[in-house]
């Protein structure tokens, strides 16, 4: 699933490490999620877009 979290993160102007402390899961997960390789919980993507005051559909985009 593609997603805008890293321009996100830069927009709030946090680290990788900041935003996995944040949202309680490993810096490597937020790697992780931004480069793709791992599809967040709906529960840490809820969680990341209350973080941002956006809607999920704002960060992570649906590819059929």
């Amino acid at each position: 699933m593609k997603n805008t979290l890293k321009v996100w993160r830069a927009k709030k102007d946090i680290t990788q490490e900041d935003l996995a402390n944040e949202m309680e899961v490993t810096r490597q997960t937020i790697n992780a999620i931004e480069r793709g390789k791992y599809d967040p919980s709906i529960k840490l993507a809820f969680k990341m877009a209350r973080f941002f005051e956006c809607s999920i559909e704002d960060i992570f985009l649906y590819e059929k």
